[in-house]
């Protein structure tokens, strides 16, 4: 992990060694199967915290070679300290006897899924813990992992749970839709109406999902407008019904989901020279920013968003962006992951001091906070909203749990 200033090349091997004094929290790689998507859950231990050790609840899902190998994973991350540069692998504890008290621990219930998850997010709603599953065979199943949080706590029922359980346990879904005519990757719920969510699939089609008591209307008729496959999709932050999503097709649609389908797309451009692959809604602010094949990084602002320019491009990744999120408070500040192992602090406040400018950071962003290194294939990243500055990230080499002192 590395501040920019302190690089001689920033665009290093994730082999060469890590800096980690500009770490207040690092744990590396998570042992479990590799995880395409996770989510943060939302908890009660309450917001803004700081105070070592820390404590966070995951879901994920897996990508096994054997369909019905996979499982979406509860998880519970606690006894997390500040930074130890010796500290490297934590391994999954389920059939670990001994525990070092001094080392984090992750606890873990599994419960199986058939097909590989391609996303999965999570969200409160009417005292459940809904958690939507984009699966590679096609469906879209929704699960309450209340229970199994609750269990996370519990080190008796936990123990009895897993002997019980050792290969994973079944779950009913609350819902499912089959709807879809392929799989896909797109998928959000909506903080503006509890319950409403929004899929998205490869073969270019939206479908909105508005709660019903205690199940789902889907409507049928998909969102039209993409003309390939839909890759991410955000709801906006503020306005209900409001959606924007991400394609192949190198754009990015703005919704009205209470219009028809076909009179649905309000606003689009050509975000991208190749595929969009993920965006962004600022929590605070009216703005986008898209990740795209290109590897570049682009802000957009709804307000105008019908000139197609955006108000600010960013180019550090060498392969193609692959997750970008909003800093949930400091609405500046994003981090964005890529295909070329690095994961990116950015800070759209800060201007280039050309004073103190050197040599080996002259052709970087000023933006440019802080790269963090040593996953490979990073896949997804989110800010952990109850605890400031604190990321967690998959690829295919496991998770990363880090905080910088630059946000």
């Amino acid at each position: 992990c590395q501040c920019p200033e302190k690089q001689t090349d920033p665009r290093r091997s994730e082999t060469d060694l890590p800096d980690d004094s500009a770490l207040l929290t690092s744990l590396k790689h998570y042992k479990c199967a590799p995880c395409l998507s996770f989510d943060i859950i939302w908890d009660s231990l309450g917001n803004n915290r700081s105070t070592f050790p820390l404590t966070a609840y995951v879901v994920a899902g897996t990508q096994s070679d054997r369909m019905n190998g996979n499982r979406v994973i509860v998880m519970k991350l606690s006894n997390m300290n500040k930074t130890q540069v010796e500290d490297s692998d934590v391994e999954d504890d389920s059939d670990d006897e001994e525990k070092d008290t001094s080392n984090p621990i992750m606890e873990t219930i599994k419960l199986k899924h058939h097909g590989a998850v391609n996303r999965i997010r999570a969200a409160v709603c009417n005292n459940a813990m809904l958690t939507a599953v984009w699966s590679e065979v096609g469906k879209v199943s929704i699960l309450d992992v209340k229970s199994h949080l609750q269990t996370l706590d519990d080190p008796i029922e936990l123990t009895l749970r897993k002997k019980n359980n050792k290969v994973g346990e079944n779950i009913k879904p609350v819902f499912v839709f089959n709807g879809h005519q392929s799989e896909g990757y797109a998928m959000d719920w909506c903080p503006t109406v509890p319950g409403m969510l929004a899929t998205g699939d490869c073969r270019r089609n939206i479908h909105v999902w508005t709660p019903d008591d205690s199940s789902w209307k889907v409507d049928q008729r998909p969102l039209i407008g993409h003309t390939d496959s839909v890759e991410d999709l955000q709801w906006s932050p503020s306005e209900r019904h409001v959606l924007a999503s991400a394609s192949i097709d190198k754009t990015i649609r703005i919704w009205d989901t209470r219009e028809v389908p076909t009179k649905a797309c309000k606003l689009f451009i050509t975000a991208h020279e190749s595929d969009v692959n993920v965006i962004s809604w600022n929590r605070n602010d009216p703005l986008i920013v898209s990740g795209g094949d290109d590897g570049f990084l682009h802000v957009w602002d709804l307000r105008q968003f019908k000139t197609g320019n955006s108000i600010a491009t960013l180019k550090h990744h060498m392969e193609p962006v692959t997750t970008v999120e909003w800093h949930p408070t400091e609405s500046s500040v994003f981090a964005s992951g890529g295909a070329d192992n690095q994961i990116a602090l950015w800070d759209l406040a800060v201007e280039r001091d050309t004073e103190a400018d050197s040599e080996e950071i002259g052709e970087l962003p000023p933006q440019l906070l802080f790269i963090h290194q040593g996953q490979t294939d990073i896949k997804e990243l989110h800010w952990h909203r109850q605890i400031p500055g604190l990321i967690i990230s998959t690829a295919n080499s496991g998770f990363n749990m880090f905080r910088t002192i630059s946000v």
